[in-house]
């Protein structure tokens, strides 16, 4: 791991820490899955931010201003949130057209978080596509 990216990590209240590490788990799971070849891992903007040559950053974070929610956030100029709210409104929560907003009570969507995530590492060859070729 990024060693800035672990100190931010280790930055995380105790029951922060889990959830932000469920999601890095999620993004290097389907980079492999996908054969889409080395993850750039850094901070951007304070957050850890992940992306492969094929995509866009995904990037996580939780807010302390906001405590009970925790944010996958993706380039707000694509059309990559519009789609996942098509797919999963009665899913996920958003904000605006830049994140996904999960719930630390909650159950982590996989399934959903997995397919958002795959399409952001997919971005530049799917962006023309209606709904990015979902």
């Amino acid at each position: 791991m990024n060693a800035d990216v672990q100190e931010k990590f280790d930055s995380y209240p105790t029951q922060i820490k889990p959830l932000i590490l469920q999601l890095r788990e999620i993004v290097f799971s389907v980079a492999e899955d996908l054969s889409l070849g080395e993850i750039d891992e850094t901070l951007k903007w304070g957050e850890p931010s992940y992306q492969v040559k094929t995509g866009t950053p995904v990037r996580m974070d939780w807010k302390a201003k906001y405590p009970n929610q925790y944010f996958l956030f993706f380039q707000c100029q694509t059309k990559l949130v519009d789609t996942f709210r098509e797919l999963y409104a009665e899913d996920l929560e958003f904000q605006d057209n830049r994140a996904i907003v999960l719930n630390v009570n909650s159950a982590l969507p996989k399934k959903a978080i997995r397919h958002c995530i795959e399409l952001a590492m997919k971005y530049k060859s799917i962006r023309h596509l209606p709904l990015l070729g979902s």
